[in-house]
């Protein structure tokens, strides 16, 4: 399952091949859940009021890079990481790297 970005202890992957329609999963801490990258709504899961609100805003600055490794991940290739929010990250020929953050509890 590729890490496609981990921000606030927050860890967001995306598992090849996986089913329709494009989504992506979230873990942090005891918390999981699936996140329907179009919508922006919750498939299955449940995530604190705060985790999921950084997880929405997130996704929805990085929608069209998610859909693309979305797309590849079906396909079983890797896609590249996407941008965390609080760093900028640095793009190499791979793609985006997300910025990996250390920080205290959100929940």
């Amino acid at each position: 399952m590729p890490e496609v970005c981990r921000f606030l202890g927050i860890i967001i992957t995306m598992y090849y091949n996986d089913h329709p329609p494009p989504h992506f999963h979230v873990r942090y801490n005891q918390q999981k859940a699936i996140i329907d990258i179009e919508t922006l709504s919750i498939l299955e899961g449940k995530l604190s009021p705060r985790v999921l609100g950084l997880v929405i805003e997130w996704a929805a600055m990085h929608k069209s890079e998610l859909l693309r490794n979305w797309n590849l991940a079906r396909q079983n290739n890797s896609g590249s990481s996407v941008h965390s929010m609080q760093n900028q990250s640095q793009k190499t020929a791979e793609g985006f790297l997300c910025s990996l953050f250390q920080t205290g509890n959100l929940a």
